[in-house]
């Protein structure tokens, strides 16, 4: 078996700590890094399913896109939901770990490869940190040629399996500079015009943002949260699977979307 510890500073080898925002939560978040792990979990969030099937198949290790906890506790009880994952998972000796925007930022993480399901050419991030000393938040680059913002949003969604992608902007709008910004990436819109994108590609995006796409006619590709950001956990699994033979390793199969699409 592998201790945790090692596991953690390999990931943190993948997606380096110091790359995540200061607001975030990140690495080791539950557990004692001094036991053994045999059986590993990637998940993008913790839910209640995600929690029955760690703790069914008698996992030692989630790991997560996104924190839990997030935000500091001042009590773990029962009385939330929150509450309620986290003493589950305590009690059946379940590790977290999330790097969270340490992997969006990463050389190999989110955003990365959104870029590069469109082989993006002059690759760079979209917002860089102000001392210049490390990669920073999305990504921007150049499409090997240039499309239609239509083709542009069903590529990606294609390649990352977004089931249900929107658009504002015109079908026929000429991309040849995009940027990319996983998750909740609306408000990387105005970093994105600055450098002068013809769209963005994001998870999602308020009303408001949208409606300043539209009037500064920059596109916007909408992938969902789950759709932008879950393929790269899977991705996860199958790395760590490469590099830690021993361990069993798999992306939860009980995670979902909770947004459903209607069809009429």
């Amino acid at each position: 078996m592998i201790s945790l510890d090692s596991i953690c500073q390999h990931l943190a080898v993948i997606a380096p700590l110091e790359l995540a925002e200061s607001w975030d939560n990140v690495g080791l978040l539950v557990g004692d890094r001094k036991l053994s792990a045999r059986r590993v979990m990637t998940c993008l969030t913790i839910s209640p399913p995600v929690v029955d099937e760690a703790v069914n198949a008698e996992v030692d290790l989630i790991v997560t896109h996104h924190p839990l906890p997030f935000h500091p506790l001042q009590r773990i009880t029962a009385d939330t939901t929150s509450g309620q994952m986290l003493l589950r998972l305590i009690s059946a000796g379940v590790a977290i770990y999330s790097a969270h925007t340490a992997f969006d930022s990463a050389a190999a993480g989110i955003n990365q490869m959104l870029a590069d399901s469109l082989s993006l050419q002059q690759c760079d991030s979209l917002v860089l940190p102000e001392d210049d000393s490390r990669l920073g938040a999305g990504r921007v680059g150049l499409l090997p040629e240039t499309t239609s913002l239509k083709k542009l949003i069903a590529d990606v969604a294609g390649t990352v399996g977004a089931s249900a992608p929107r658009r504002v902007g015109r079908a026929d709008l000429r991309v040849s500079k995009v940027g990319f910004a996983c998750g909740s990436g609306g408000s990387f819109l105005s970093a994105a015009r600055k450098v002068g994108c013809d769209a963005l590609i994001t998870g999602e995006a308020t009303f408001h943002t949208c409606l300043e796409a539209e009037s500064t006619g920059i596109g916007l590709g909408l992938l969902g949260h789950y759709g932008s950001e879950r393929f790269a956990m899977e991705r996860l699994a199958e790395r760590l699977s490469a590099d830690f033979g021993e361990l069993t390793i798999w992306p939860s199969k009980s995670e979902r979307d909770p947004i459903e699409r209607v069809d009429a």
